[in-house]
């Protein structure tokens, strides 16, 4: 049975075989035809969407929602809604004003869509909760407190620490409020995502994070049920400090290697889950570029301690037999090695690429390599910090965004040579790697460029 499965996994056993965890959150909507938007904010087509992953998919585990910005709407933030995509963070409440929510504005049953979220829960868990280990998702203290302060919590770590810590603890407050409500309503493992934690270097992280993300994955332990810490980004140098965080299984995306974090993870004993690239192989890629890519795990990895699932929340556009097709590669890998074994996999080298002269440019150029930075956090954050200081060197610079989920914008990547995203580029030069500068550094590093 699947979920015992991930509950053998979790409890750091030897397993028969490796489980499979689908993040199919948004991408769940086009099963049945319905939009982002639509499952997020109804509870009936979520339930029928929910099912259908669970039918179509054949997961062990599998999360009942995949939205980051639920606390963030309940705590006052503005959203901007999508069709194809979780909804975005577009205001933050304490930008300019450093101050700690009342702990009367703690989510509740009764807060934002937080009924509609345990009712669809309480339904899925009834009627599949004896097959298959449900996840409940929550948004990690650091994200929520940079949804809260936007960008600026990025230099209160270096002016005023003691402010990010008492902001980080009520944030933590709430996840541990969230996790309860979920683990009542039947979930089986609590993943606390918090895509930003890649942008932290691991001694901010045990300095100012480690405390409030402790004390949560302990709640959630002393609630009886398994936890989940899921960083998005280049993680590889935050791995260590996240599995002292005492975390039941980590889970990481593409820019990760998982060979070389999985040695890390194991000398902690935790689980590591991962990373079937997005975009490249499961938005575009053909079925056996996503059967290789499975049994290349599969093969690369000791199964002691590993989940297989996607390297995030799947696109909304994922064709569905290229997620059939990782099905059936973790639970037949030797008939699908079979199938595969001569199989060399296409490229996005036949898209014409014309990457910029640079020293002919008549102003410094800013190129801003994401994901997508309408559905990852650490690549808003990125993108907001040159839009909301542009007008301060519209005169000397001009920046360009391009998305990972863009076949052009891959092709692109890949001719820059760029290995991890996201990435800020000033004139073709990569300045930061999964690194969100403050605006003295970023303006600083513009001026450099300028002609004399």
């Amino acid at each position: 049975m699947g979920k015992e499965l991930i509950f053998k996994t979790l409890r750091h056993e030897k397993t028969d075989s490796v489980p499979w965890v689908p993040f199919a959150g948004v991408h769940a909507g086009k099963l049945k035809n319905y939009t982002a938007e639509e499952i997020l904010r109804d509870g009936d087509k979520l339930f029928e969407a929910l099912i259908e992953v669970y039918k179509l998919y054949v997961p062990d585990g599998m999360t009942t929602l995949f939205d980051l910005q639920v606390e963030a709407e309940i705590l006052g933030c503005d959203l901007l809604w999508a069709e194809n995509n979780p909804p975005s963070v577009k205001s933050h409440p304490l930008s300019g004003e450093k101050a700690i929510p009342c702990k009367c504005k703690i989510p509740n049953e009764e807060s934002g869509r937080i009924p509609m979220i345990l009712d669809v829960m309480r339904r899925v868990k009834a009627e599949i909760g004896d097959e298959v280990a449900l996840y409940g998702l929550i948004c990690g203290p650091f994200t929520l407190a940079s949804h809260l302060r936007g960008s600026d919590i990025f230099m209160d770590m270096i002016s005023d620490p003691a402010y990010v810590m008492e902001l980080l603890e009520f944030c933590g407050e709430v996840a541990c409020k969230m996790s309860e409500m979920y683990i009542d309503a039947g979930m089986d493992v609590i993943a606390v995502v918090d895509p930003l934690v890649s942008q932290i270097s691991p001694k901010h992280i045990d300095k100012l994070l480690a405390p409030t993300f402790t004390a949560v994955f302990d709640f959630i332990r002393s609630k009886g049920v398994y936890s989940c810490f899921f960083v998005c980004g280049n993680a590889t140098k935050q791995i260590e400090s996240m599995c002292k965080m005492n975390p039941d299984g980590v889970s990481v995306d593409e820019n990760v290697d998982m060979v070389t974090a999985k040695k890390v993870t194991d000398q902690y004993n935790i689980a590591i889950g991962g990373n079937i690239p997005l975009t490249t192989t499961m938005l575009y890629g053909t079925q056996q570029d996503n059967m290789k890519c499975v049994i290349d795990l599969l093969d690369s990895l000791d199964h002691h301690n590993l989940i297989i699932s996607p390297g995030c929340d799947m696109p909304y556009d994922t064709p569905i037999e290229n997620t059939i097709a990782v099905t059936q590669a973790v639970k037949t890998p030797e008939a699908v090695r079979e199938m595969v074994k001569n199989y060399e996999g296409g490229g996005f080298d036949d898209i014409n690429i014309e990457i910029p002269d640079y020293e002919k440019l008549d102003k410094v150029l800013i190129e801003l390599f994401t994901l997508d930075p309408e559905q990852c956090a650490a690549c808003t954050y990125m993108v907001n910090l040159v839009e909301d200081n542009y007008e301060e060197i519209k005169d000397i610079a001009d920046y360009v965004v391009y998305k990972y989920c863009v076949k052009e914008d891959i092709a692109r990547t890949m001719k820059m040579g760029l290995k991890n995203l996201p990435t800020m580029c000033i004139n073709g030069e990569p300045k930061w790697v999964s690194i969100i500068p403050s605006k003295e550094e970023l303006i600083a590093e513009v001026k450099k460029y300028v002609k004399k």
